[in-house]
């Protein structure tokens, strides 16, 4: 199978030569218009691009065939992912790739805006020699407060910690656990505003961070602070900002990301005590490098389903191996289509358990792949990790946690039972073996060992001596070969479960013939 993937940026020669030189890619590059994207997302598996190009929902709704987004940088601004998410898009970032670059840019910015380097620099270039126009002030002693403390924001606390600065910051998605090695004191929004001396934001663009400096906060900054913004330009409002020069409160600003880009018409060009760049935070030959090759790897790896690192919108944990969870989340797909096709009437409800340290924190990626194993045999490709839930929902299916689903004495087990209209109900429950092979080993009451693959015969029976050999008499009439035998039964001579794997599937007649035996109570032929 060949993947195409479409490119609208510009990537390394390293970057290039890795998709050319994979087989099962079809490599397509094009500039970053929406004309010539439009052309071709029609065929294209994947999309690699960068922020200047958007992603929207009628660019979403042509791309028929779209199962990854790549974005070679860290910001999601520009792509709908509610959208993708709807329509089962894997969108995925370059978090950490562009952290060097950009900490260090930070730490520059934060020298000339200092030091009034730049300015300095044009004055000697126009023939001046005026050094008392260029008072600055040391970093050494000085309080910075970061806006922001991921990736990027530990790398310049990290630089400012070696300028002696003392270094607070806010950001609650941060635990003081996290940051135990760093000599950083978290604190609120407000103390960041009223302490600092330098301001640096390092956010991620969230409906929470939008504008999160504005005429409010400016309100309560130490007189004379100097901000730094190379995170994302709709994280201050500019009016606001303007204001707050003109007015000293705000002594300097030095700013790469601005809201709207390229920055053509603003007063911000206008002002001697703001220092601007162009969106050039992450511009080194080492940075664009490692997001080339990162984003180029991620795409494919995604598309294979070999790995979906740094995947936004989906629920696998940031930093968990994927290898490891891969068979897990195979065996609760096997249990979900199970409850497919043994589930008498429509699913209305799921109850998940999970037992076993090994399954601590893959609650909710366990979920998702258990409504991806319920829904596939209906939906077929249009459902997967992305939008299982979605789609669930979408069908009416309620989905809780529960405990006590299990007879098993298991140290590591899933389960899922399942509630369908009329008012049954059926508890599978699942193991792995050695780590990798998944195995059924409840149904129900019923205690039983067997992989869920191939073609399998479920039916259930009486606990009666003879059974075994009719059922092998009637195959082999038919010339249809048992691979594998599986009986439980709840106690002795009362009902049986049975999952017979075998080589090919019954033909409908003789699978009609099987169920009007005496000794079946019910029988179903499953795929998988």
């Amino acid at each position: 199978m060949k993947y195409s993937i479409l490119v609208a940026t510009t990537l390394t020669d390293e970057a290039v030569d890795f998709l050319q030189n994979t087989k099962q890619v079809e490599l397509r590059i094009v500039p970053p218009t929406l004309a010539d994207v439009t052309k071709h997302i029609s065929t294209a598996d994947a999309l690699i691009i960068r922020d200047d190009f958007q992603v929207d929902a009628p660019l979403l709704e042509s791309a028929k065939r779209l199962k990854v987004i790549g974005r070679a940088g860290v910001g999601m601004a520009g792509i709908d992912v509610e959208t993708a998410t709807v329509h089962g898009v894997i969108v995925m970032n370059t978090p950490g790739a562009n952290a060097t670059a950009t900490g260090e840019f930070t730490i520059g910015l934060m020298l000339a805006l200092s030091r009034q380097i730049v300015t300095a620099h044009q004055e000697m270039r126009e023939g001046k020699w005026a050094r008392q126009n260029h008072l600055g002030i040391q970093l050494e002693g000085k309080v910075l407060g970061l806006i922001g403390l991921g990736r990027v924001g530990r790398r310049v606390a990290e630089r400012a910690l070696a300028f002696d600065m003392e270094v607070i910051a806010f950001d609650p998605y941060v635990a003081e656990a996290q940051i135990e090695e760093l000599r950083v004191k978290l604190v609120g929004l407000d103390e960041v505003l009223e302490r600092a001396d330098l301001i640096s934001l390092h956010c991620a663009a969230t409906p929470e961070t939008h504008h999160i400096l504005n005429a409010d906060t400016l309100a309560k900054v130490k007189p004379g602070v100097r901000i730094l913004n190379v995170a994302h330009g709709n994280a201050i409002e500019e009016a606001a900002l303007i204001d707050a020069l003109k007015s000293g409160r705000v002594s300097g600003v030095a700013i790469d990301v601005f809201e709207h880009e390229p920055l053509s018409d603003s007063a911000l060009l206008t002002l001697p005590n703001v220092l601007h760049t162009p969106h050039i935070g992450d511009s080194t030959v080492e940075a664009q490098k490692d997001l080339s090759i990162q984003i180029v790897q991620q795409v494919y790896d995604a598309l294979r389903g070999a790995d979906y690192r740094n995947a936004v919108n989906m629920p696998f944990m940031p930093g968990r191996d994927f290898e490891a969870m891969a068979p897990y989340l195979r065996l609760a797909e096997r249990i979900g289509a199970l409850q497919h096709y043994l589930a008498r009437g429509r699913i209305r409800r799921v109850a998940v358990e999970y037992k076993g340290d090994e399954l601590s924190g893959m609650v909710k990626p366990l979920t998702v792949a258990l409504l991806k194993g319920i829904l596939e045999p209906v939906l077929g490709d249009t459902v997967n990790y992305i939008n299982a839930p979605l789609r669930a929902m979408e069908r009416g299916i309620h989905v809780t946690q529960t405990k006590g689903l299990d007879v098993s004495d298991y140290t590591n087990l899933v389960s899922c039972q399942v509630h369908w209209e009329g008012g049954g109900q059926l508890v599978i429950s699942g193991a792995l073996f050695n780590r990798r092979e998944p195995r059924i080993v409840q149904i129900d009451e019923y205690r039983t060992d067997f992989v869920p693959e191939g073609t399998m015969l479920v039916f259930g029976s009486y606990d009666v001596p003879g059974i075994i050999g009719r059922v092998g008499t009637l195959m082999a009439a038919q010339k249809i070969n048992i691979a594998a035998w599986r009986t439980g039964r709840a106690e002795k001579g009362g009902q049986t479960l049975t999952v017979v794997t075998i080589d090919q599937p019954l033909p409908e007649s003789l699978l009609q013939e099987f169920r009007k035996q005496d000794y079946v109570r019910h029988a179903s032929q499953i795929t998988l």
